[in-house]
């Protein structure tokens, strides 16, 4: 069990808080096994009803994985092959899958800062999910910043957002706040944070016998606040139209010299995120995304693990993560160092199988 997760079971509702706010409860394999372990007992528990994950801190909810840990332990394996890294990558990819399937009502609060592997943990996906935002949730996948893909089946639920928001939102690394992910389908309810003490004590007191009672308490709730965070003021629902037209196609370059060729502000602010990411990665992402669209979440976890090992091979999430919290210089090296160097090869070497399909580790995955 982890120091950093807490578990009980109240009014026949598994409550997991996560607690390491020093890190921004950021997930360690500790961390991963422990709410694993508790939704597997919690899923044939009559007394459990519905699940409700948060966080002890108004900051965050969960920033994702423990990159510094990703760091430590890749450069100790240059080859990419630790044993803690594939245990780590093995057990956080299962989780999300135990997560999208969850027979039982998956409630996650998104307060403050839910990025990467936040997201993970976050996004349900299956009809028994409901994910919750705030005045406070800066939401993200930024993956493309520190060298890696926006993985934790990013494929799979950023490829289905409304038109290109997810390719958008997966290649820039953008925040995002709580309108912008509700309009983008990331996000099921608001409430503000004001509100949360009273949340709490309706799932403490609410009758929860029924699965179905909770969620619908829930959004019963937060109808009263549904005009503070209204999907159609989002920033993402203002540039729709600029973010179809810019992020349809398959080639990053493409996309790029459209921004160049475009003086409104929105987009030149775009051009300048992405000139400061992965090149290679942003490629990578763009086929991870466009591959996802079709995949199931097994298969799309299955190929997030792969590529995560071909990402530690190469060693452009190394210099990511040395240049953003190692050394903090924030000037990444990256290779290639421009878009007009990625190659098609390069990119097709991250989707090459590590495993034949009977060693897969994650196989059992269906």
């Amino acid at each position: 069990m982890s120091e950093y997760v807490h578990t009980s079971i109240r009014n026949k509702i598994g409550f997991i808080m996560l607690d390491r706010p020093k890190a921004l409860n950021s997930l360690s394999l500790d961390m991963v096994r422990t709410i694993t372990e508790s939704l597997l007992q919690w899923r044939d528990n009559d007394e459990v009803n519905a699940v409700f994950i948060y966080s002890s801190s108004e900051k965050a909810f969960c920033a994702g994985g423990d990159i510094r840990f990703f760091y430590d332990v890749g450069t100790a394996t240059p080859t990419g092959d630790s044993a803690l890294l594939e245990d780590f990558f093995t057990e956080e990819y299962a989780l999300n899958h135990v997560i999208h399937f969850y027979p039982k009502p998956y409630i996650a609060l998104m307060n403050g800062v839910v990025m990467g592997g936040g997201m993970g943990i976050a996004q349900a996906g299956s009809d028994c999910g409901l994910r919750i935002v705030t005045e406070r949730t800066k939401m993200a996948m930024p993956e493309v910043n520190i060298g890696l893909f926006p993985d934790v089946g990013g494929g799979y639920f950023l490829s289905r957002t409304p038109g290109q928001i997810g390719t958008y939102l997966g290649l820039t690394g953008e925040i995002i706040g709580a309108a912008d992910a509700l309009y983008a389908g990331l996000a099921d309810v608001f409430i503000p944070t004001a509100e949360l003490p009273a949340l709490m004590q309706l799932l403490e007191t609410t009758d929860s016998t029924n699965r179905t009672d909770i969620r619908h308490t829930i959004r019963t709730f937060a109808a009263t606040f549904a005009d503070q965070a209204a999907p159609a003021d989002s920033k993402l629902a203002a540039q729709r139209n600029v973010i179809d037209q810019h992020f349809s196609g398959n080639q990053v370059q493409e996309i790029a010299r459209r921004l160049e060729n475009d003086s409104n502000a929105f987009g030149q602010q775009t051009l300048a995120m992405m000139q400061k990411r992965s090149p290679l990665m942003m490629c990578v992402t763009l086929e991870q995304l466009r591959r996802g669209a079709t995949l199931s979440v097994a298969d799309d976890l299955r190929m997030e693990r792969n590529m995560v090992r071909h990402c530690f091979r190469h060693g452009e999430v190394l210099e990511g993560v040395r240049a953003l919290v190692v050394d903090k210089d924030n000037t990444p090296q990256w290779s290639p160092t421009s878009l007009a160097e990625v190659t098609s090869e390069q990119v097709a070497g991250f989707f090459s199988q590590v495993w034949p399909e009977h060693a897969h580790p994650l196989r059992h995955l269906n």
